[in-house]
């Protein structure tokens, strides 16, 4: 199929649904979907995440939805393209209150996927390119004040003489990210960070720590990284830019300051947060919170009898920073999965004695030169820039694929990186790695967002527990720990001098439970996981990820988290969230997930 013909083809899809959704036709726009298809909403119809998945589903939506939302003016971009009977395009749309772009996937003239996605608010639009404001207005006038001193009586108002209308709680790359957008869109808001400095979640993570995915991948709104970026960044030169950005995007960004306790004021329609601001309790009064503690939760410390015997150094992965107190020693991680593997690593470079990983399940691992070849590199790499897709145009594709079908797209990656690297594997084998490929073969990725957890991108470390450089103990339970040993559900006895519980996280809504209350926790349940059925992803099927980044059953609580590109994308639509609640838009959400699992 020509490219005009595939044009033609969406042009004509376009004007149909266009003309359905005007009429508000529920039933006749239903009926140019596939039986089986999928539409994913990004709060352009629904002010909400959603996956509305098949036919029937798709007419109820509309049909809930269609007279509040108003679609109009759907105009089919150029670009559209055919690939294996499917054609695929783009096109913008109009609702009653926004703008928005869409993606869609026809195969038979029918549509299987579409994405639809809210772009900006109409009025409330960012002040950009040509819209930028003036800045200094040059001519003399009396009473004139500048930039810094603007800037300086916002700093000194905004939470001691007026409310910020969002707080957030964390000032990683999430709460950052969120922070930017909200800036932009004018909504007072303020970033409340532990640390003495913006970055230093970074800083303070152990030595060796970098990141695993490319730079294409892990742009911040607004501010790529420049173009002579290393592919993975050091972990103290992320920091050193996530400081700088806080600088330069102008963030209300408090610095050693830590929520002590929230309380939601139904009747006031506001949060009573009580925050400890460089030793100073200060009360905040904000209509919506944020939770942008990183996309885990409280540390997991594994519970291991005898372990308060122990006469050496025990340590959560978390506490971990370096190998240089531990040369000459015997050293155990227990865990297999990133951390486990960077503090072996780590471990090993500065001379311990002798370092075992303890691997207690199966663990996917993937080596990063193949997931950039053979995965990211199609959407975020300088040859996807050479085509045409910039990290606006990589994220909507990224995001246009509906989870309930990408396992299977992955299905594909996973089986080019097994050929390529089957050697690689076979190594790792031999040395008694137990390996995974996910529960369906579908890989890292999707094990990452079902669970967060059991999986290693390589940079080193699985070479050298493949040499036998790092020792491994695999398929074993930790039963005790003794005065200067581990001993395993084999009976077999390893003596230690560190211990690392290399043991993930909790879920994100632990958080809430230690700021607000466990009552509030259980009410918004889990995050984070699609109740795929899936080892550590109990069902029912959600679609989506749990209350990420979209409205939850705890009014004005809200979730921003997980990796840079998602803290980049997603923060897009929760801001326009918030903005619209702001601006007294009526934000009706439709299909508010429920509450099935509350850790």
């Amino acid at each position: 199929m020509s490219q005009t013909i595939a044009q033609s083809a969406l042009a004509d899809w376009v004007s149909a649904f266009g003309a359905a959704l005007e009429r508000n036709d529920a039933e006749a726009t239903a009926v140019l979907f596939e039986d089986k298809a999928y539409w994913r909403d990004l709060v352009a119809f629904t002010w909400n995440i959603h996956t509305t998945e098949g036919r029937p589903a798709i007419a109820a939506m509309l049909q809930a939805r269609l007279q509040d939302v108003q679609p109009h003016t759907l105009l089919p971009k150029d670009g559209s393209q055919e690939e294996n009977g499917t054609v695929s395009g783009w096109f913008t749309f109009e609702t009653a209150v926004a703008t928005g772009i869409a993606h869609v996937r026809l195969r038979d003239g029918l549509c299987w996927t579409l994405l639809t996605s809210m772009e900006s608010l109409k009025g409330h639009e960012e002040k950009k390119g040509r819209t930028r404001p003036l800045g200094a207005e040059h001519g003399v006038r009396r009473g004139s004040t500048t930039w810094l001193e603007r800037k300086t009586a916002e700093e000194e108002t905004l939470g001691i003489t007026r409310q910020p209308y969002c707080l957030i709680i964390g000032g990683g790359q999430g709460g950052l990210a969120l922070g930017a957008r909200l800036k932009r869109l004018g909504v007072p808001t303020i970033i409340i960070d532990r640390n003495a400095h913006a970055g230093d979640s970074w800083r303070q993570r152990y030595k060796s720590l970098c990141l695993h995915d490319p730079v294409w991948y892990d742009h911040m709104p607004y501010l790529p990284f420049p173009d002579d970026w290393p592919v993975y960044s050091p972990k103290d030169k992320m920091g050193d830019w996530l400081e700088a950005y806080a600088k330069v995007m102008e963030l209300n960004y408090w610095t050693s300051s830590s929520c002590v306790g929230a309380q939601y004021d139904a009747a006031a329609g506001e949060w009573v947060v009580t925050v400890d601001r460089n030793g100073e309790s200060m009360t905040l009064r904000p209509k919506h919170l944020v939770l942008a503690t990183g996309m885990s939760g409280i540390p997991n410390v594994i519970d291991v009898a005898g372990a308060e015997s122990f006469a050496g150094t025990l340590l959560h992965s978390s506490q971990y920073r370096s190998g240089e107190a531990f040369r000459g020693k015997r050293c155990v991680v227990i865990g297999s999965n990133n951390s486990a593997h960077d503090i072996c690593a780590d471990l090993w470079e500065h001379d311990a004695a002798e370092v075992t990983m303890v691997q207690r399940s199966s663990t996917l691992v993937a080596r990063a030169d193949s997931l950039f070849k053979f995965g990211t590199s199609h959407l975020y790499s300088e040859a996807a820039l050479d085509r045409g897709i910039d990290t606006a145009k990589a994220d909507l594709l990224n995001a246009s694929l509906p989870y309930a079908i990408m396992g299977e797209f992955h299905k594909h990656t996973v089986a080019a990186i097994r050929d390529a690297d089957a050697d690689f594997y076979t190594r790792l084998e031999k040395a008694g790695f137990l390996l995974d490929f996910g529960d369906d073969g579908s890989g890292l990725f999707m094990k990452y967002v079902r669970r967060g957890s059991g999986y290693y991108i390589d940079v080193g470390a699985s070479g050298l527990i493949a040499n036998g450089d790092i020792k491994l103990k695999s398929g074993v339970g930790t039963e005790r720990i003794t005065e200067s040993a581990v001993l395993f559900s084999d009976g077999t006895e390893l003596p230690a001098d560190l211990i690392v519980y290399a043991t993930g996280y909790g879920s994100m809504n632990g958080w809430a439970a230690k700021l607000i209350s466990q009552d509030v926790a259980d009410r918004v349940g889990k995050c984070w996981g699609l109740g795929s059925d899936t080892t550590k992803d109990p069902g029912p099927w959600q679609g989506e990820l749990r209350n990420m980044w979209k409205p939850t059953q705890q009014e004005a609580l809200w979730f921003q988290g997980g990796n840079l590109h998602q803290s980049r994308h997603y923060s897009q639509y929760l801001a326009l969230q918030l903005k619209a609640r702001m601006e007294g838009i009526h934000t009706p959400v439709y299909a508010l997930a429920e509450t099935h699992h509350r850790t």
